[in-house]
């Protein structure tokens, strides 16, 4: 794909499509590869991403019960102070 290099302020840059952006989840940043007479423009890629609506969204539909008993329930923990 070819595209062109345009002025931004006292900088320059290169404008990514919307549909670019979509297809490689690209929000804010990105990562620069400088490799072998070519740069490489890398999506981040944020891990954990968004778990806090996924977890909020789990308690309001009770799916957030333990699969695990909780082992420690019935233990003292003062012992081992």
């Amino acid at each position: 794909m070819k595209t062109a290099i345009i002025q931004i302020g006292n900088s320059k840059g290169l404008r990514l499509s919307k549909t670019i952006l979509k297809q490689y989840n690209i929000v804010d940043e990105v990562e620069l590869i400088f490799e072998k007479g070519q740069i490489v423009v890398k999506p981040i890629n944020v891990p954990r991403a968004n778990w806090e609506t996924a977890f909020a969204e789990m308690r309001q539909n009770s799916d957030d019960a333990l699969l695990i008993p909780n082992v420690f329930e019935e233990e003292n923990l003062e012992e081992w102070s």
